[in-house]
């Protein structure tokens, strides 16, 4: 019986916590939550794919061209990373003199959103050396 009391007391205690949590956050003026808005790109004029298309595939984009890359030796192709990194990145900050170039503000925002790790940077920064 003690048991039940205290996993019903835990259950209600969640349940505040994720009522109190919702109303805590800033809403869209529609009530919706807030999207992201990530930066434009840094350079060019146009996206490989559309924006909408990007957004939602990007990732099995990269993924391919990983493939090719490590495993055929193709490099610099339609959805390279170097090419995002040309249109997106920016200096990283804490890198001497600026020389290197990080994705990850751009990359970010939409990531915190998603609550999804980008651990590309562990190896494609000079900062990991």
């Amino acid at each position: 019986m003690t048991q039940a009391r205290n996993l019903g007391a835990l259950l209600l205690a969640l349940c505040a916590l994720m009522v109190a949590a919702a109303v805590t956050l800033p809403a869209a003026a529609d009530g919706r939550v807030p999207l992201p808005h990530p930066a434009k790109a840094y350079a060019g004029q146009q996206c490989v794919e559309p924006v909408d298309v990007m957004r939602r595939f990007h990732m099995q984009y990269l993924m391919h061209q990983r493939d090719d890359t490590v495993h055929g030796g193709i490099r610099g192709t339609k959805y390279s990373l170097k090419g995002c990194v040309e249109c997106h990145a920016v200096a990283s900050p804490g890198v001497a003199d600026g020389k290197v170039r990080t994705l990850q503000p751009f990359c970010k925002e939409c990531h915190s959103y998603a609550a999804v790790t980008i651990d590309c940077f562990g190896c494609h920064t000079g900062a990991a050396k």
